[in-house]
């Protein structure tokens, strides 16, 4: 039999050709694209993320309402100073729900290990996380009117018995690997296993601890998860009392005021993960690409944070600077929190919960430091605030764009245990 190099100019370029007919046919049309399997399932991430952040920031809402109606004033009649944690902070940074919400973080990484083609990742993934966003400004927007008319439990009941339905949807349309799913076409689950042939393992692999603690692009993600965490909590915490303190205006009393830059990330966050995928068609390298991501998730955000400080109060400038700072933080999940299934796609979904838990201390400490920062200095106290959070971001970000990475660690390979 004639080998590859034995082979005519022309019989060479013809099996070339059908190479290609054969890799083309493997990939879905972009008409069905978001009617494909893999997209359901992204879907249904999303709306796990809807919920969950949903159910969050209802506990703190419901709070609110339930010690104001002990008083028989209005749930959102209580000043900033005394509640802790607001319908803005009780969302995907409030301490409460970070054992949970790393937990379901990291599971849904295992989902991606099995359903998410490399050059789809950034879109499928960003698309199950944005809905975090939307959960977040839904409950804002709703829970006061809900609690007001309805009366507080109704917001548990209403968001819990969407909840326990989906629960039954899951359970019915979610599996783990597309070999298993019933219902995939043909074709999407050859694309899927043929594009993660050389990724997915049929062998459970140990962790390699000792490995992973010598890991330069893991520290990168965790450091700059970190330090993007923090500046997610004083957004998110920290702006209604800023506005309160600046302009003596409580936007707890307008719902659509306070949800107005959820809905910003919601979009941005979508639009990030396309962005993210375009470039890689445009042969952009996948390390590039994350690290563009971070950046635009990291960087300009704190940078409008600390200008914000040196400018003249002006509430619309106010209002415009932190919704454009918290409209591109979203970026990040097209860059850092998805990194760990560039590096170790078969540990992804521990490293994806382990970093993001590790990120997560941030909203204990911003939230204490900035706390002590503001009761030592009034007058220049919210400088110290933003100038603290450039220092830690900006750190964070530099390590990870010296060390980040998106080649998959020798730890991370496949390895043939033999015995003897």
């Amino acid at each position: 039999m004639a080998t590859m190099t034995e082979l005519s100019p022309t019989a060479r370029k013809t099996k070339y050709s059908q190479d290609t007919r054969v890799d083309e046919s493997l990939v879905p049309k972009k008409v069905l694209s978001l009617r494909s399997t893999r997209y359901g399932i992204a879907f249904m991430a999303h709306f796990c993320n809807f919920i969950l952040m949903a159910q969050y920031a209802a506990i703190n809402i419901s709070m609110v309402a339930m010690v104001n109606g002990t008083n028989h004033q209005s749930q959102f009649n209580g000043s900033t100073e005394s509640l802790p944690l607001d319908a803005l902070g009780g969302s995907n940074d409030a301490p409460n729900s970070l054992p949970a919400e790393g937990s379901i973080l990291g599971g849904q990484h295992a989902l991606w290990e099995r359903w998410g083609p490399p050059c789809e990742r950034s879109r499928l993934c960003t698309l199950a996380l944005s809905g975090m966003m939307l959960g977040t400004f839904t409950i804002i927007l709703l829970g006061g009117i809900i609690s007001q008319t309805l009366g507080w439990p109704f917001v548990f009941y209403i968001f819990g018995g969407i909840g326990f339905v989906y629960c039954l949807l899951w359970f019915v349309l979610v599996y783990d690997d597309p070999v298993s799913h019933p219902w995939i076409s043909v074709t999407e689950r050859e694309y899927i296993v043929s594009s993660l042939a050389q990724q997915v393992s049929p062998h459970k692999q140990p962790l390699p601890f000792k490995a992973m603690l010598r890991s330069l692009p893991l520290y990168a993600i965790c450091l700059c998860s970190f330090s993007h965490q923090w500046m997610i909590t004083i957004l998110t915490v920290y702006m209604p009392t800023y506005i309160s303190s600046v302009f003596n205006i409580n936007i707890r009393d307008n719902g659509f005021l306070s949800a107005f830059p959820f809905i910003i990330s919601w979009v941005t966050g979508i639009l990030g993960g396309q962005l993210a995928d375009f470039l890689l068609t445009k042969n952009f390298r996948l390390v590039t690409v994350r690290k563009i991501a971070t950046f635009l998730g990291n960087f300009p955000s704190s940078v409008l944070l600390v200008a914000l400080s040196y400018l003249t109060p002006d509430y619309v400038t106010t209002m415009t600077l932190l919704v454009v700072s918290c409209g591109l933080t979203p970026f990040c999940q097209s860059g850092i929190y998805i990194n760990a299934l560039d590096i170790a796609p078969r540990h992804s979904s521990f490293l994806m919960g382990a970093s993001r838990e590790f990120g997560y201390t941030a909203a204990i400490l911003a939230s204490t430091i900035s706390g002590f920062l503001l009761s030592q200095d009034p007058e220049f106290g919210w400088r110290n605030v933003f100038l603290l959070l450039f220092a830690i971001n900006l750190s964070g970000l530099i390590f990870y764009l010296i060390f980040g990475d998106a080649v998959v660690q020798d730890w991370a390979k496949d390895r043939k245990l033999t015995r003897l």
